[in-house]
Formats: C-alpha cells, sequence, structure tokens
C-alpha cells in the first residue's frame, strides 16, 4: 500500500497490530466506497459494521435512528465509560474519479469521507477488541444520516445516552488542504452552527410592458438580497463570526412576464448561539420590512438545523494530550482555526462532554485523484491516514480506559 512522504513520521507511530490489518481495512475502506448509501438507507453499511463487530466480540445494538449500530465491550470493574462515533452515509452525488473502485451506483458517492471514518473505527475496533488492555466500558457509535438529515440529533432523541451511557465522546473527520495524518485539535466553537431560511416573496403578476399594473417580487428580492448584507456588516461584532448566503433565488421563466412569486434559501451560520439567535431576528425584520416598503408580502421558514459544534476544553486537551505523547509535537496541526462548516456530531456535544478532531487529508495528489476538498465528484478518501488515525483511537482507548493501578 503506497504511503505519502508527509506521512512517513507518523507511520513509525503505528503498532505492529494496527499495521498487520492495514491492507484488509483499506479493502474494506473501498468496499464501502464502491457501494454507497445514502441518509438512513445505510442498511448494507450497518450490516457490515455489526457483523464484524460482532465477529470481534462486541455487544451489537442496531436500530437508534434506523440504521444506526452501537457496538459495546467491557472490560474490567472499571467504570469510567468511552463512546467513540464515526459517520456512514454518503451523498448524492455522481463519481467521477474513475478509480477501480468508484462508485458502483448513479447519483451517489463518498464524497466526504465516511467511508474512510466507518473504516478507521472498525480498525480501531478490532485491534481494541484483540489487543488493548482497558479497565472500563467502551461504546462504538456507526452513526447514519450525518449529511444533512440530523442523524446525530436523531440517535440522541431516541436515547443514545440514557442506554449507552458515556463520560466523553469523540469523533473525527479527514480534511483536506492539510498534511496527511497530522492530527488537529481546538478547544471552544470549532464548527458552525448551520440553519437555512426558506423566503417566499408574494406580488402582483404582470406583463413586462406595463410594470406599473403589476406588484413586482424581483424587485423587491433583490432589495432584499442587498439589505441581507449589511447584517453581518453591521450587526455583528467584527471580531465575531457570521454568515448569511443567498444561494438560490427562483423566479418566473419568460423575459416579459412579471412572475407572482419569487422564491429565496439562504444558509446561516454562526460560533455563538446569542449570534445564531440574532441572524434569525434580523433576517426575519429586515425580510419584512424590505418587502413592506416595496408593497410587497413575504414568509420566512426559518429551520433551525444544526447548533455550533463546541469542544469541551477538558476532553479536548485530554485528547491533544495524547496525540502529542504518542505521535510527538510534530505529528499535530498548530493554531488550528475554527471552520465554518457544520456537523452534527454537534448535537451529541451538547448532551455528552467530548471533542472533534480532524486528521490531514494531504495537501498535494492522493490516489491520482488530487487533493481536491470535500463534497467534491473527484474526491477520495486518502488510505494513507487510515492507519494512522486507528491507532490514534486505540491510543485513546487505551488512556482513557487505563486500568486503575
Amino acid at each position: 500500500m503506497p504511503f505519502e512522504i508527509e506521512t512517513a513520521a507518523a507511520l513509525d507511530h503505528v503498532p505492529p497490530e494496527v499495521r498487520d490489518i492495514a491492507p484488509e481495512m483499506v479493502a474494506l475502506r473501498q468496499r464501502i466506497h464502491a457501494h454507497p448509501e445514502l441518509a438512513y438507507e445505510e442498511h448494507a453499511t450497518s450490516d457490515l459494521v455489526a457483523e464484524r463487530l460482532a465477529a470481534w466480540g462486541y455487544e451489537v445494538h442496531r436500530g437508534l435512528a434506523g440504521t444506526g449500530v452501537v457496538g459495546t465491550l467491557r472490560k474490567g470493574q472499571g467504570t469510567r465509560r468511552l463512546g467513540l462515533r464515526a459517520d456512514m452515509d454518503a451523498l448524492p452525488i455522481q463519481e467521477t474519479t474513475g478509480l477501480p473502485y468508484a462508485s458502483q451506483v448513479a447519483g451517489k458517492m463518498h464524497a466526504c469521507g465516511h467511508d474512510g471514518h466507518t473504516s478507521i473505527l472498525l480498525a480501531a475496533a478490532r485491534v481494541i477488541a484483540q489487543q488493548a488492555d482497558f479497565d472500563g466500558t467502551l461504546h462504538l457509535v456507526f452513526q447514519p444520516a450525518e449529511e444533512g438529515l440530523g442523524g446525530g440529533r436523531r440517535m440522541v432523541e431516541e436515547g443514545l445516552f440514557e442506554r449507552f451511557p458515556c463520560d466523553a465522546i469523540f469523533a473525527l473527520h479527514n480534511m483536506p488542504g492539510f498534511p496527511a495524518g497530522k492530527l488537529g485539535f481546538r478547544e471552544g466553537p470549532f464548527m458552525a452552527s448551520s440553519d437555512t431560511v426558506h423566503v417566499t416573496v408574494s406580488g402582483r403578476g404582470g406583463h413586462g410592458s406595463a410594470p406599473h399594473l403589476a406588484t413586482d417580487p424581483v424587485v423587491a428580492a433583490a432589495h432584499i438580497v442587498v439589505a441581507l448584507q449589511t447584517i453581518v456588516s453591521r450587526n455583528v461584532d467584527p471580531r465575531e463570526m457570521a454568515v448569511v448566503s443567498v444561494g438560490a433565488i427562483h423566479g418566473g421563466d419568460a423575459p416579459n412576464v412579471i412572475p407572482g412569486t419569487v422564491t429565496m434559501r439562504l444558509t446561516v451560520r454562526a460560533y455563538r448561539p446569542e449570534i445564531r439567535a440574532m441572524l434569525r431576528e434580523r433576517i426575519t425584520a429586515l425580510v419584512q420590512s424590505q418587502a413592506a416598503t416595496l408593497g410587497v408580502q413575504a414568509e420566512v421558514d426559518y429551520h433551525w438545523r444544526y447548533p455550533a459544534l463546541v469542544n469541551d476544553v477538558a476532553s479536548t486537551r485530554f485528547a491533544r494530550q495524547v496525540a502529542a505523547d504518542w505521535l510527538g509535537e510534530d505529528g499535530l496541526l498548530h493554531d488550528l482555526a475554527p471552520l465554518t462548516g457544520s456537523e452534527d456530531f454537534s448535537f451529541m456535544l451538547e448532551h455528552c462532554p467530548g471533542s472533534y478532531l480532524i486528521v490531514g487529508n494531504g495537501v498535494g495528489e492522493h490516489h491520482h485523484t488530487g487533493g481536491c476538498m470535500v463534497h467534491n465528484p473527484g474526491y477520495d478518501f486518502n488510505d494513507a491516514i487510515l492507519p494512522i488515525a486507528a491507532s490514534y483511537w486505540v491510543e485513546l482507548v487505551r488512556r482513557f480506559l487505563a486500568p486503575q493501578r
């Protein structure tokens, strides 16, 4: 298996038990990649996960959030309880990589690396069950529907932490653009909240040659788009982060007809809950006041989606120290800035202390597909980082659930 030069130092720290199974786990990752399943459709993937966990001695629990799987392993008499989470779902994207193991399902692909995340946790699960010495309870959470449909929230609502209590829970995500195999940690807010707003501007349609006989929602929508840009620049402290972006506008289908309605869709993001709430208030008020000024009606349908992902300080410091002790400081990403993407592991962190970390997926080319970002039809998970990330999970379990002497 070819490993990138930039991961060579980290690979020196991969224990033999992980290195020995790495080719098998890479093959498993590529198998999952070739058979992607969308949110809440991860039936074959969850069957595979459950089968492997059971074979390695885990208690397997199924049904949370439909296709979710939780594997539980207890050793010794310790009372400490640790959770590790991986996501399983793919995206509705047509793959263009041309790889031998490319998606065999039209219009679906693992364009975010969840195939890699699942394989990383499975590799760690095997080594932990067969090799790791620990004292306590380990819960491995394989989550469906991370990509926009809130599988993490649903697992929490259906009793994840009541049935599988954890003193802390951790998750990771591969990240293109960072050196392959390096681990990154950040205390506090790490990823933004993500809300979606649907706006319907209603006027009175008419012929384009007689605009005075119509009440034009297109002009009103244009004013609303421009006015929305003032919310962040004039209502948010410049030292804070907020995003209000209009991603879609639809109205009419003929050049000489003024339509009766225009619809708009926005994405809204922030790190702090008070800013998130203020954005909703200002967007709603601004849209409706602009519409009223121009003689049209506006309906604002505001969808609260993912909260900001906020890493627990103590858990993050512990996770980072485990990585530093294992890899050395050269194996870490330093001065890691918060990300403006969102992640529904945030729902789990609202109910249990823990931390979300990243592992670099590579800066340059890998697998001949280039180092493109996730959610891209040319993306592929970098198999070189699989043994490094799996080894980190093993180290974290050993340290968190270390036998009490």
